[in-house]
Parts: C-alpha cells; structure tokens; sequence
C-alpha cells in the first residue's frame, strides 16, 4: 500500500487523538517531503494535535502556511485554531 495524503492525514488525525503533537508535525513534513500536498482536512489535524498539545503558537504558524498554500480554511481549522 503506497502512502498518499489521504492515510497520512488519518495517521496524523491518530497522532491528533493520542496526544502526539510531535509526531502530528512530522508526519507532516513528511507529507512535504515526499512532494505530496496537504490538503484542508491534513492542515486541520495538525492544527488541532498542536492545540491539543497546548503548542497554539505553532497551530497559528500552520494556519498562515496553509493559507500561504492557497488552500482556504474551514469552519474547523478555525475552531482548531482557537480552541
């Protein structure tokens, strides 16, 4: 099974429930890495992995990067963003 930002978004959704922030991120960047787009819904998990880690400062950074991508948030990542 080759990975695509479909699974990375649910593994970064798991690490979102399971309080794994760090590794929400990196994965993440793994996303990047690989030459894969994040999408809205992988934005949104690790905004809302870092508001669940108590890293707001970096959910903010995420939001502007994804604005910066062109992507357009949602009624989600902004109660992610704020929570």
């Amino acid at each position: 099974l080759k990975a695509n930002v479909i699974t990375f978004s649910a593994s970064i959704s798991a690490c979102e429930k399971g309080g794994q922030w760090q590794r929400a991120l990196e994965l993440l960047d793994e996303v990047k890495a690989r030459g894969l787009e994040p999408n809205v819904i992988t934005y949104n998990a690790s905004i809302s992995a870092c508001e669940k880690g108590g890293q707001w400062e970096r959910g903010l950074d995420l939001l502007r990067e994804m604005e910066h991508r062109g992507l357009e948030p949602d009624v989600i990542t902004y109660n992610a963003a704020i929570s």
